[in-house]
């Protein structure tokens, strides 16, 4: 019978694709399921992730632009606060048509440990500049009558007493317009008039508005502003308009755009944004690996099945659609499920954790879901894409194998004999130890999650070397003990250690899972127990004490002189601006020993002794090493009370709890070059005999207590 005679004897081309397909699922159903599930899981992960990123991250850009209005600078100092002075000189500076005076605020509500962000405006600027921010005064009822006038509304947006809130923050403290607000101050308390409300602030923005002379007066905030937002003139360029502030001022002001919030909020958020899509990833590469084993293992055991349909007439093409069809399929259905699955996931996450999973990145905002078709494609040919590489190698070698050896029974081991080869395994281990010791891309480990991939691949690759020597040498250890000997045990272990290729291929999907769980077992394990150290170290007090504003020297006094008290070292933290595209780099000026830093840091590598240090000592976390330049003994430039102060890199510690960087110095020396006498926190220790309930009762009998 000729070739063309035989092709008749072939089913039409997709009711022989449905029998094998059917017959196939049918038969080993479970493997395709978990297949199909490990891809689902890839890509639910990073659906989900991206829609809560991608929400979150437009919610809070769109917060950002309605503080800013339509300003188009916003002119900030290092630190937080600086000097209203500067304000007229602003406003009357070339190029700039308004200038609207801006002082933010965090406000403690008392009895409670999360706090009110207020906002100071002048009314007559900030309608120019920042509409957004303008209160609406509401009817309230007085006496049993509505007091509603026009009047007396136009009076409540400049009293001295009263607070517009926006939806989310009457919502979040249960008050409606004319109620009695109480917010803590130093070391006594506000009552304010809730006056009306914000009807342009974002959905779950809880923010607070009041007259800039009133959150003045009111919160011990005399001649001090947070920004001045800035509208310039028609045809002025903002880059030289920049170049020239910075100029002019001597770096005392630093101009920023929208552009730069919205890449700082990004920077904030880009590690933990970053890790997740990596686990995303490992799942994908874990599916991948599962669909390479199930549709190895399914060509071998198929084998003379495929040879059989190729000797009546099936073309190498016909075949390798088919491999290539059976691993689409598995994706499709893997894809689809997961967009479903990571949209449910996305969906929940951000109702019950927030658009930063917790982590404070985005506070202050509610950000909603919404489908997004091109995302939801891109993810769904990922998963696609994932299936299709899993089965691309076993599709191949069907396609090539040549019927007549095909048919041999025992020629399954011998289609996978490029396996056994150690070369291309052993290269991928010296690549991956390789790219162990290249730096990172953009800050990211980048060279450091492709160590992973290649280390573990490398590993896989050395499978049937490493199978064919263990299940020998366990076949013939079993075979020495006559007593252990058993027929079930002595067939297995010799087909295993006779067929090494078809076993490592079992083993590749059962490798790389249970290698990332361990390696996540061991990297949660060790961190966990490095932040506890860390802890100890940097803590080594039996109580703190964190004031909801700051405390005055005669309340350190006071603090320092309660019953039950041995000892207290205080500490002044400080945000500096550094760099208007990134996060500020917090300041902590604390009791530190020069000679002896790592009694209270936990110091990484050498530090210099105090008579090596010419000026004042810092010690910078790891984080300025890499964000920054800093290093060991460098002269570095750090704005203080409006000028600028010479210090020296003493030393470099570990901190772990702030990833945008850190600074310490002594507080000696911070009170010596800024003037500020003032403390946020308190460590204490306690005298003998007294126990931390009996401090805490002392300290509440405290005025401010």
């Amino acid at each position: 019978m000729t070739h063309t005679g035989m092709s008749h004897v072939i089913a039409p081309g997709w009711q022989l694709k449905r029998w094998l397909l059917a017959g196939e699922w049918r038969t080993h159903s479970l493997r395709a399921l978990v297949a199909i599930a490990a891809i689902a899981i890839g890509v639910a992960l990073g659906f989900a992730i991206h829609l809560i990123n991608s929400a979150a991250f437009n919610e809070f850009s769109a917060a950002v632009k309605s503080l800013s209005g339509q300003s188009d600078l916003q002119v900030r100092a290092p630190q937080p606060y600086f000097d209203e002075a500067l304000y007229p000189q602003l406003a009357q500076y070339a190029g700039v048509a308004v200038a609207s005076p801006v002082l933010e605020i965090e406000a403690a509500l008392p009895g409670q440990k999360t706090s009110l962000t207020i906002v100071g405006i002048d009314l007559f600027r900030a309608a120019q500049v920042t509409p957004d921010l303008l209160g609406v005064a509401e009817a309230e009822t007085n006496g049993g009558k509505e007091n509603n006038s026009s009047d007396m509304r136009s009076i409540g947006m400049l009293a001295d007493n009263s607070i517009f809130l926006s939806p989310a923050a009457m919502s979040w403290m249960n008050l409606q317009p004319g109620a009695r607000l109480t917010l803590r101050t130093g070391s006594g308390t506000v009552t304010l008039r809730v006056a009306g409300g914000l009807r342009r602030a974002r959905a779950g923005q809880r923010l607070a508005v009041m007259d800039i002379g009133a959150l003045q007066w009111r919160f011990d905030r005399l001649g001090q502003l947070s920004r001045i937002d800035l509208k310039l003139a028609s045809g002025v360029n903002r880059d030289a308009f920049k170049d020239a502030l910075k100029r002019d001022f001597g770096g005392k002001l630093v101009a920023v755009q929208i552009e730069d919030q919205e890449a700082r909020s990004a920077n904030m958020s880009r590690a933990y944004r970053v890790n997740l899509n990596v686990l995303a990833l490992v799942a994908l590469f874990t599916g991948a690996l599962l669909v390479f084993s199930s549709q190895a293992l399914a060509v071998l055991r198929r084998r003379t099945q495929f040879a059989l349909l190729r000797v009546l007439g099936l073309s190498r093409r016909q075949l390798l659609a088919q491999v290539l069809l059976e691993g689409a399929l598995l994706g499709t259905l893997g894809a689809a499920l997961g967009l479903a699955g990571g949209y449910a996931m996305a969906a929940s996450a951000l109702h019950f954790f927030g658009g930063d999973l917790g982590g404070g990145y985005f506070a202050g905002v509610q950000p909603g879901l919404s489908l997004q078709p091109a995302a939801a494609a891109t993810f769904f040919l990922l998963g696609l894409a994932v299936a299709l590489l899993g089965s691309a190698a076993p599709a191949w070698e069907a396609a090539r194998a040549r019927p007549a050896q095909a048919l041999k029974a025992g020629s399954e081991d011998t289609a996978l004999a490029r396996l056994a080869t150690p070369w291309p395994a052993l290269l991928l281990l010296a690549l991956g130890i390789l790219c162990t010791r290249l730096p990172p891309v953009s800050n990211l480990p980048v060279f450091g999650y492709l160590a992973v991939a290649l280390l573990l691949i490398g590993a896989i690759a050395l499978m049937p070397r490493c199978a064919a020597w263990l299940f020998g040498a366990l076949s013939a250890w079993v075979s020495s003990r006559p007593a252990m000997a058993r027929t079930v045990a002595t067939l297995a272990l010799a087909r295993l250690a006779n067929a090494p290729n078809q076993a490592a291929v079992a083993l590749a999907g059962i490798l790389s899972s249970f290698s990332l769980m361990v390696a996540m077992v061991i990297m949660v394990s060790s961190f966990r127990v490095s932040v506890d150290d860390w802890l100890t170290h940097i803590l080594p007090a039996d109580l703190y004490l964190r004031a909801g504003a700051t405390l005055q020297p005669a309340q350190q006094q006071a603090i320092a002189g309660a019953a039950g008290l041995l000892r207290a070292d205080f500490l002044r933290s400080v945000p500096l601006l550094l760099d208007p595209a990134r996060p500020p780099v917090m300041l902590i000026a604390r009791p530190i020993d020069a000679a002896a830093p790592e009694r209270m840091l936990p110091i990484v590598g050498p530090v210099l002794p105090p008579q090596a240090v010419s000026g004042t000592p810092i010690w910078v976390s790891e984080a300025m090493l890499d964000l920054y330049g800093y290093r060991l003994g460098s002269r570095v430039s750090l704005p203080f009370a409006g000028a600028r102060r010479e210090l020296t890199v003493a030393g470099v510690w570990r901190d772990y709890a702030r990833q945008s960087g850190s600074i310490q110095m002594r507080l000696a020396d911070y009170r010596a070059v800024s003037g500020d006498a003032t403390v946020n926190d308190a460590a204490l220790w306690l005298a003998p005999g007294t126990s931390v309930a009996q401090l805490i009762a002392a300290l509440r009998q405290l005025p401010f207590g």
